[in-house]
């Protein structure tokens, strides 16, 4: 079940502006974040930009990461859930006890921003009130000079990745731009927004649902922005691992899900070709690497809960404001993807 929509939430796109009234929540949903938690509130405390409201959302961790928070950071909203609900819908949570704050920022316990992070978001924010989310620069917490990314592409056949993952800071992107979507792990999001398109889709648990909300922020029309000078150190995968057999179940899972949930009809049918060939060369990819059963499962499971994918599509695609040539301008459509079977979503 996604996130009740916001009882008053206009389809107009209104600028708020983003000065020192504004009311900011950061969120982080912690599991086992272990050392990395106080790392990453340390950080948050020496923010240019101080947020009005920090929520800690504990998912039934096990390593006592969050046992002292209440003493150690007063400041902060520590919600302790009885249960591992995941990422998305811990988020969640944590968005409908924020009540009526202007912007969410998501950060990840493995993620450490630098002293003007929020500042430089909520700059842009302000600079361009056509976006719904804005993205940070992710640098590699292990090593300073190589870019873990700098936001989330979308290709038309489904598969989604980190633009310049592992690229050197000097090679990737440094000018501020439009992206697909933001990568969750360090995010600004108007909250208006992000509870009209219904907030994070539950049933995927973690893995794609930032992919699949930016997917329909766009639907609505909202633009989504890169901003570079926003940096954050983002160790990655700290707790579930790359390339896991939990990762690359939900990854591959959510993959299809996200791609049969929003593709425009029109582009559904132009790009179905290219989707199923993803899905098998993905099938393929694995099998030959020793983990053919866990993505076999995935697109198995897929396949079952594609019933209820379809009834939230009906809905989604009555919902969308964005015309078809919008949605794929900001695709990427080249032949790149057949190069990407390594690279899944797993980071």
């Amino acid at each position: 079940m996604q996130l009740s929509r916001c009882a008053k939430t206009s389809t107009a796109r209104r600028h708020v502006e983003c000065d020192g009234m504004a009311r900011i929540a950061v969120v982080i949903v912690n599991f086992n974040g272990g050392m990395l938690l106080g790392e990453c509130l340390r950080h948050l405390r020496a923010q240019t930009r101080r947020p009005e409201r920090v929520i800690v959302v504990d998912n039934a961790s096990r390593d006592g990461s969050a046992d002292r928070l209440e003493n150690d950071y007063p400041e902060i909203e520590v919600v302790r859930l009885d249960r591992n609900l995941g990422f998305a819908a811990a988020n969640n949570v944590a968005v409908r006890r924020a009540g009526e704050v202007e912007w969410l920022a998501l950060l990840n316990p493995d993620a450490f921003p630098e002293p003007d992070w929020l500042e430089r978001l909520l700059a842009a924010a302000q600079a361009h009130p056509e976006c719904a989310s804005f993205g940070a620069r992710l640098v590699d917490a292990g090593d300073p000079g190589r870019l873990d990314g700098t936001g989330d592409v979308y290709h038309a056949s489904g598969l989604a990745w980190r633009r310049d993952h592992g690229r050197p800071i000097a090679s990737g992107t440094s000018e501020a731009g439009e992206i697909f979507a933001s990568c969750a792990a360090a995010a600004l999001y108007r909250r208006e927004a992000f509870c009209e398109a219904g907030g994070f889709d539950e049933s995927y648990f973690c893995y794609f649902e930032d992919v699949d909300l930016g997917f329909r922020l766009r639907l609505l029309g909202y633009g989504c922005r890169y901003v570079p000078d926003a940096v954050v150190r983002h160790v990655g995968s700290a707790v579930t691992g790359k390339r896991s057999p939990f990762s690359i179940y939900h990854g591959h899972r959510n993959l299809v899900w996200t791609w049969c949930k929003n593709m425009p009809a029109p582009l559904f049918w132009l790009y179905l070709p290219q989707h199923l060939l993803l899905n098998l060369g993905s099938v393929i990819w694995f099998t030959l690497r020793g983990q053919g059963s866990v993505v076999l499962r995935a697109k198995w499971d897929a396949l079952r809960g594609l019933p209820q994918i379809w009834r939230q599509r009906r809905q989604i695609q009555k919902q969308r404001r964005a015309n078809d040539g919008d949605i794929r301008r900001t695709m990427a459509r080249n032949s790149v993807v057949l190069a990407r079977f390594a690279r899944i979503r797993g980071s």
